[in-house]
């Protein structure tokens, strides 16, 4: 779009479906680093993308030429033939239904990329449960908890 400018920021947060703990940190960066081209592949800004076992927080810098959920769309759905194709994981890998999206301003870039980089050192201290819904309260997102978490019977 000629003449469009722009500056979106945008975290997105979602988890594995059933919330089990299958991405493992032999293969983990190499997931990561695929996520992130996918979406440089869109023509987006990845600025960092990093997680742990059970969930995954991409940053990126969204360019107004595809709608956020195309893109988490086409991130979950690439990335899920990705592990299976390499058979990381017993049986099916599948991500959770949905997400969470969280904006910030320029400002913010680098107090969310050392929160996002730092997430084994968070996770340490917080779950993804507690991290989550304290990500719901700051940005004041309506939400009924019974519908946040799939879990693993």
């Amino acid at each position: 779009m000629a003449n469009t400018y722009s500056q979106i920021y945008i975290q997105v947060v979602f988890a594995v479906q059933g919330r089990q703990n299958l991405i493992a940190k032999e293969w983990r960066a190499e997931v990561f680093k695929y996520i992130a081209g996918i979406i440089k592949n869109k023509g987006q800004k990845p600025i960092i993308v990093n997680g742990v076992d059970d969930h995954v927080h991409v940053f990126i810098g969204l360019k107004p030429v595809i709608s956020l959920s195309d893109l988490v769309r086409d991130v979950k759905n690439n990335s899920t033939n990705f592990i299976n194709d390499n058979h990381w994981v017993k049986g099916k890998f599948n991500w959770q239904e949905g997400y969470g999206a969280f904006s910030y301003s320029h400002s913010q870039i680098e107090s969310v990329y050392n929160y996002i980089l730092n997430q084994e050192t968070h996770h340490a201290k917080q779950t993804f449960k507690d991290e989550y819904l304290d990500f719901l309260k700051k940005f004041e997102i309506e939400h009924d908890e019974k519908y946040l978490f799939e879990w693993v019977q």
